[in-house]
């Protein structure tokens, strides 16, 4: 019998999708936008294939958008990215994780991984035969401890990853954070790589403290980036990868044996909606009234809210109404209360319980509206 090289089972996002359908269940559990993307964007779309842009694109990818992304990068960071040394486009941010670990990790090598972390991570480092070094974050505020970090390296230390926006918790790090991210991975010659997907979503007048903003850090960096989560068009999975040149040269070396290159017509409509910067800079705005709205409709339903300043996401405590671990109470609200969320132990290895589920806003006001009725109408039973 075939043994795995990794020890993973069902993903929670396939258990409570799965579940939510079963119940007829308002699924706030996955983080995909379930209202209608821009028709302009899907226009472009058409048009591309079209005008016959339907043939193989370039390994790093095309060209009009490697060059739109480094415009996009100098105006927004300072930061002079060369398009065709620094930037690969890659089918999904995911893809672009997995590719960066891959290209710097060797058995044996160890990664500082903060959790709560998104549910590839650790698969990807272990599948490389790499050791993910965890430092857990605790609620409700999940700040680094540096100190611990200086802590867990070793010798054989050679990569941290960070999430900023951060997901599940919609925490972000600040600029004291980034320079003793920076302080520590220029000491020690780490490689970083930091996953950026949500950049755009951030709140509350707060500011996105980007790898970009840091050019010794980028230096050492892989930085991913999404197209799905900046566009409303998770289903395209399209991302990218900036690295500085003698990173990204080593990247495209494990790229080009694995997709080669991305679905060549979207990349010429994201070159061409790119023009437009308010399609992206104006999603801070777009998505905090949603947070406010499923904010106050499930504190009105009795559940209570951490803070959230970035992301899909938001955190919520529910000890007020049960002792259930927080796997079994996110199945129970989806079977009586018809409202998935997704437990944040499934963020921990140990699946450690704090009674704590994440939501997902992404969605329509009407749907973010109905969630917080189910779940009013659930509690006061």
């Amino acid at each position: 019998m075939l043994k795995s090289k990794i020890d993973v089972g069902e993903t929670i996002f396939t258990t409570m999708s799965r579940l939510s359908l079963e119940h007829n269940a308002i699924n706030l559990g996955q983080g995909f936008p379930d209202y209608p993307m821009d028709e302009a964007l899907i226009a472009l779309l058409n048009k591309a294939m079209t005008d016959g842009h339907n043939q193989y694109a370039p390994l790093a990818g095309a060209t009009v958008l490697l060059k739109a992304i480094s415009e996009k990068i100098h105006n927004l960071y300072g930061l002079a990215v060369n398009p065709a040394t620094e930037i690969c486009v890659t089918p999904g941010a995911t893809y672009a994780i997995y590719t960066a670990f891959t290209t710097v990790l060797q058995p044996g090598d160890e990664v500082i991984v903060f959790e709560p972390a998104y549910d590839s991570y650790v698969p990807n480092i272990e599948i490389n035969g790499a050791r993910p070094v965890l430092i857990p974050l605790s609620a409700p505020n999940f700040r680094i401890n540096w100190d611990a970090v200086k802590a867990a390296i070793t010798p054989r230390t050679k990569m941290i990853i960070t999430n900023n926006p951060h997901n599940p918790t919609g925490t972000l790090l600040s600029a004291e954070d980034m320079l003793q991210l920076q302080k520590i991975v220029l000491e020690h010659e780490l490689y970083l790589l930091s996953d950026e997907v949500y950049e755009h979503l951030v709140f509350d007048g707060k500011s996105f403290e980007s790898v970009m903003k840091y050019p010794e850090l980028f230096q050492r960096s892989f930085v991913t980036y999404s197209f799905g989560k900046v566009y409303h068009c998770t289903g395209w999975k399209t991302g990218y990868c900036v690295a500085p040149e003698h990173l990204m040269k080593e990247f495209k070396k494990v790229h080009q044996y694995n997709a080669f290159c991305c679905f060549a017509p979207v990349q010429y409509a994201f070159a061409e909606y790119m023009k437009d910067p308010q399609a992206y800079l104006g999603l801070g705005k777009f998505f905090e009234p949603k947070r406010n709205l499923l904010e106050t409709a499930l504190s009105e339903a009795g559940l209570k809210p951490l803070p959230s300043y970035g992301s899909f996401f938001q955190v919520f405590d529910y000890s007020a109404h049960s002792d259930l671990d927080e796997l079994d109470y996110a199945k129970k609200l989806t079977a009586e209360a018809g409202v998935s969320a997704i437990p944040v132990s499934s963020f921990y290895a140990d699946k450690r319980n704090q009674q704590l589920l994440r939501f997902c806003f992404a969605k329509k006001d009407e749907t973010l509206k109905q969630a917080g009725n189910r779940l009013k109408a659930f509690f006061s039973k």
